[in-house]
């Protein structure tokens, strides 16, 4: 077992708990709803029901960290992820369970630093959190927010889940929320600080933030060229030297699905990756994906893990080293595949994926240990 899907007990304030940044293999989901093998949709609940199941199967094959991001639409039917992961914490002992990601914008800080300190204090000190803007904005006008206030909420939203961490009353001031006076937020960590990270799609001003509030920094990489993001952890790294705060984790979170082979992993995957992202690259203003992009996406430098364990093992490590990130978080499944896919995918991804990536960065050459983040 190693020591970042071991227990958090004596965790470090990042939950490293040791000197060195530890290799940590992951896996999220977004509660993509399952289909059955009749091709039918199944139902939201028994979608969740099944969320509980994969994560309970990532612990049994050595996942270090299993991450569910709040999404409220049909196709992701997931907007209580810490209540789903407690369920999960009730059948496991060993690995780490977090939100990847939560939309701060859109929730309370006292809220969310309550959820999951409750989730840390019933997993035994297993949890941690990934704070995000929201790339994904349904959360926006359901909980009563205008997106003219986007980054206001989440500055003064993220600035108010910094001070909660620190463990002490609070005092604070915004516009976004109440004022709390000397206020004492309940449960207290028994662990440590929770471990929390910043999501990044794109933003220089998010790593810069994630560096100003002493947090960790999650490189969320959905499209394009990996390589194109190596100036944020640079820029992280410096950022902090800068501020006087001591090195922080970086690490990557990006889709991706095991199967057999490269060519059965295509067949699953591409066809449903295409047509989700076709109905939302409206509403997100992005160009829709095209077969061309998807398989442009699959090559080496593209930012889809799909393939054979080999293939997804290879390019991981190959992307790590690009980033100097020493995490990685394959988001898996999509709206339509079954669950047995993915179960197939978690069963490939522990059992093949993680134990190849392992003995590949094991024996990378000196001159490619990634730098401390």
């Amino acid at each position: 077992m190693n020591a970042a899907a071991s227990g958090a007990v004596g965790r470090s304030e990042d939950g490293r708990g040791g000197a060195e940044f530890p290799l940590v293999l992951g896996l999220d989901t977004f509660g993509d709803r399952t289909y059955g093998e009749d091709g039918r949709p199944q139902s939201h609940a028994q979608t969740i029901r099944n969320v509980v199941e994969q994560g309970v199967l990532a612990d049994q094959v050595g996942v270090d960290f299993f991450g569910i991001g709040e999404h409220h639409t049909e196709d992701f039917p997931m907007p209580a992820a810490d209540v789903v992961l407690g369920a999960i914490a009730a059948r496991t002992s060993r690995i780490r369970l977090g939100s990847a990601v939560t939309v701060l914008s859109s929730d309370d800080p006292v809220r969310v630093f309550q959820r999951y300190s409750t989730l840390d204090a019933v997993s035994g000190g297993r949890a941690e959190v990934i704070l995000g803007r929201g790339s994904s904005v349904e959360s926006f006008p359901l909980f009563g927010y205008d997106l003219d206030d986007y980054e206001r909420l989440f500055e003064e939203k993220t600035s108010l889940f910094a001070q909660l961490l620190k463990g002490e009353p609070v005092t604070w001031q915004g516009s976004t929320r109440a004022a709390l006076y000397n206020q004492d937020v309940v449960p207290h960590a028994e662990f440590g600080p929770l471990p929390t990270w910043i999501g990044v799609g794109g933003s220089p001003e998010s790593v810069l933030r994630a560096a100003r509030y002493g947090f960790s920094l999650m490189l969320a990489i959905i499209g394009g060229p990996p390589a194109r993001f190596a100036p944020f952890p640079r820029l992280f790294r410096e950022t902090l030297e800068q501020l006087g705060q001591r090195p922080r984790p970086v690490g990557v979170h990006a889709p991706g699905h095991v199967a057999a082979t490269d060519e059965q992993a295509v067949e699953e995957f591409g066809a449903r990756w295409i047509e989700t992202l076709r109905r939302v690259s409206s509403e997100r203003g992005f160009a829709p994906p095209t077969r061309g992009s998807f398989m442009a996406d699959v090559g080496p430098e593209g930012a889809l893990y799909v393939g054979s364990p080999e293939t997804v093992a290879q390019k991981i490590v190959a992307n790590l080293r690009i980033l100097e990130a020493t995490r990685f978080d394959l988001k898996f499944g999509m709206p339509g595949l079954s669950q047995e896919a993915v179960m197939t995918n978690i069963e490939l991804y522990g059992n093949q994926v993680i134990p190849r990536v392992r003995e590949l960065w094991a024996d990378r050459e000196p001159e490619l240990v990634p730098r401390r983040a």
